[in-house]
């Protein structure tokens, strides 16, 4: 185990190396979700579950999420850039650690907290909802609900430097990210039912995730968790899953049209500050909470 804290900062062309020979587990794992979409789909069908009841659903589900894909792609280079830069200049380099196993579980249980906070965010203030509420449009609960990812989602990387500032190298950070992401996939069926009680007390798991989703009153801004459900148990975020969900927003979404649903909360946002009459009005029509200020999205 190497316990070294001054390894020193790789250049950004020595971490550049690192990062082209690195798997991207996003790209790999595209085929293999697709496989498990249509999988259920089918086991759905056969079952009589409402999960794929409107095929438009699953079409724009899709199409949101290669969507995803591509502007992650494209701004592959510029975020690495960026979170490198706040790793080599900004990161104090008595604290840097080498990356090795234990560095790693280290870096992947932090960047969750910082998850948990930023989902909870993104819940609580219009302005991160603008983006959030992409993945929430869905009235059907299935595998590519977790496709509905705002295309503009990079802007919530300020949430995660935190976890290069402590020491965690560039290369771990996206590592975590793209393990979390790939985890959340499964999340989203009602085909898996309940799992050990062991597991659903720490693990985020289909059937907790499902009251997150859910627009009944109690499961409103409940279980944020993105890994593990241990944060909202610590503060206080937790909702036992006690009836089934009903999903979506509140107000009903108007169009499947992929960049409606990546953009529609935006619009409404700049038509409200277009339409603010004094700085107070255009902070609560930002900062808010959704739905607090006349034109917003209801939850």
């Amino acid at each position: 185990m190497n316990w070294d804290f001054t390894v020193g900062k790789l250049t950004f062309e020595q971490m550049m190396t690192q990062y082209k020979s690195a798997p991207q587990l996003l790209m790999y794992a595209s085929p293999a979700m697709l496989f498990f979409v249509f999988l259920e789909y089918f086991y759905t069908k056969k079952k009589n579950m409402d999960s794929y009841k409107d095929k438009r659903v699953l079409w724009s589900s899709i199409m949101v999420g290669a969507g995803y894909l591509i502007v992650s792609f494209l701004l592959s280079l510029v975020t690495f850039k960026l979170v490198w830069a706040v790793y080599y200049y900004l990161c104090p380099p008595q604290i840097v650690m080498a990356p090795s196993w234990w560095s790693f579980i280290l870096c992947f249980v932090f960047y969750d907290f910082w998850r948990y906070w930023a989902h909870r965010l993104a819940h609580e203030q219009r302005f991160w909802w603008a983006s959030h509420i992409t993945h929430h449009s869905s009235d059907y609960y299935n595998l590519t609900v977790s496709f509905r990812l705002c295309w503009v989602d990079q802007v919530k990387l300020v949430f995660f430097l935190p976890v290069v500032l402590v020491g965690f190298d560039p290369l771990q950070f996206f590592l975590a990210h793209q393990i979390a992401v790939l985890y959340q996939f499964w999340q989203h069926t009602e085909v898996i039912k309940q799992l050990p009680a062991w597991f659903e007390w720490f693990f985020v798991t289909p059937t907790n995730h499902r009251v997150h989703h859910g627009k009944n009153e109690a499961f409103i801004d409940k279980n944020y968790g993105s890994t593990f459900i241990i944060w909202d148990r610590l503060f206080g975020t937790y909702q036992e899953p006690t009836e089934r969900p009903v999903f979506g927003v509140k107000q009903p979404i108007r169009s499947l049209n992929p960049v409606y649903l990546v953009f529609h909360e935006y619009v409404d946002w700049l038509r409200d500050l277009k339409h603010a009459k004094t700085w107070k009005d255009r902070w609560k029509a930002t900062f808010g909470r959704p739905g607090d200020y006349e034109g917003a999205e209801k939850f």
